[in-house]
């Protein structure tokens, strides 16, 4: 699988650092990386991060897996396992 780009969204508490950093730092120096702020909504999970990664593979829609961790399931209750 070939990552071709990803973009990273942070709730508005998030605010000391880049979240795109984060692959930087692991070494994804080749890879588009934009990021963006949530809007402010009232009630909505806070300190979140999303990451939408873009990939080119042979995989099929059914074989993708998304992750939700800890409290972010929230976001997808239709997905939890």
């Amino acid at each position: 699988m070939d990552i071709a780009a990803m973009i990273f969204s942070a709730t508005p508490d998030i605010n000391a650092a880049f979240p795109a950093k984060a692959a930087r730092n692991i070494g994804w120096h080749e890879v588009a990386a934009f990021g963006t702020q949530e809007i402010d909504v009232p009630g909505a999970l806070p300190l979140c991060i999303r990451i939408l990664i873009l990939a080119n593979t042979d995989r099929n829609q059914a074989e993708i897996k998304h992750v939700y961790l800890r409290g972010a399931i929230v976001l997808r209750p239709d997905r939890a396992r």
